[in-house]
Order: C-alpha cells, then sequence, then structure tokens
C-alpha cells in the first residue's frame, strides 16, 4: 500500500511524475494570426459542458504562443490521432516550422484544424481562468466534427511520452 507523504513530494518534477501517471489526449489548438497559422499542442484538454457547449484546455502562463493565439476570433482545435506523435512535437517545437507540411483546414473566421485529426471544433474563447502557473481557457463550440476513420483511436500522452490506446 502506499502512504500520502508530506509536501516533500510536491516538488515540480516530482508533481510532473505523478501527474505523468494519468494518461490524456494530445489536440492542437490554431487559428490564422495576421494571416499566418498560429498554434500549440496540449495534453490538457477536456470537455466541460453541453449547455453551453464548452471544452477546455491549461496553458502555461509563460507560453510566448498564447498571448497571439488568443487575438484571433476563432480557434480550431484538433483531436490528433495515433498517427501524430511527429505532429505533436512540431507543434511544441519551432514557432516557424509549427505548420510546415501538415494538411490545413482554414474557416472563413479563421480556425485552423488538421485536416487528418480525430475531431474539429471551431471555437471562440469563453472565459480564462487563472490557475497557478497556469491559466484554463474555457471555449464555447461554434462547430464540431469527427473523421470518418472506421477505428479511431487517439494520440495519448502518458508518462511524459506519445502512445496510442489500446483497447481489449
Amino acid at each position: 500500500m502506499t502512504t500520502l507523504r508530506t509536501n516533500q513530494d510536491l516538488d515540480p518534477d516530482r508533481l510532473r511524475e505523478v501527474f505523468g501517471i494519468f494518461p490524456s489526449g494530445v489536440v492542437a489548438v490554431a487559428a490564422l494570426v495576421d494571416g499566418v497559422p498560429v498554434g500549440l499542442a496540449a495534453s490538457s484538454f477536456t470537455s466541460v459542458s453541453l449547455d453551453p457547449p464548452l471544452v477546455s484546455f491549461c496553458i502555461a502562463n509563460t507560453s510566448k504562443t498564447w498571448p497571439d493565439l488568443r487575438r484571433a476570433p476563432h480557434l480550431g482545435v484538433t483531436i490528433l490521432a495515433d498517427h501524430h506523435s511527429t505532429v505533436a512535437r512540431q507543434l511544441a517545437g519551432a514557432v516557424e516550422r509549427r505548420f510546415d507540411g501538415l494538411p490545413l483546414i482554414v474557416t472563413a473566421e479563421g480556425a485552423v484544424t488538421l485536416d487528418d485529426g480525430l475531431a474539429h471544433f471551431d471555437t471562440t474563447i469563453y472565459n480564462e481562468v487563472p490557475a497557478g502557473d497556469h491559466t484554463i481557457i474555457l471555449l464555447r463550440l461554434s462547430a464540431a466534427g469527427r473523421s470518418q476513420l472506421p477505428d479511431p483511436s487517439p494520440l495519448v500522452f502518458h508518462r511524459s511520452k506519445f502512445g496510442r490506446l489500446h483497447t481489449a
């Protein structure tokens, strides 16, 4: 049996390790800003509400991308598939190369999604909630769609690595 100990286990490296035990899906959040695709990968995406239709993700307060991305009138969110591990790394890499070679869909409002994602959302910022060293971004859905792949499998982030979901 594991016992909980005092706050000695709450240093950032230890927390990252413990948080990493829980797997999460990975999304791309992107939009056109000043005519150029801007975006990032996030592993903190979750559905929030059906009425109104809301989803969320968390962003580090130190993000250099979010100040630009949040200026867009609409944001695209793509649920990444298990074959997107390279794409997720690319979206977390050099800003000027994040969208190189990626098949994109751009809405009239400037939301950017990846053509081969499992699901796509067109969203607007509903609220931003400060939460420690991150901010919780609540997004209101304007549109949603899903891939027609026969057996879609999401990209999973677990123990600081990308992988795939294995079902029984």
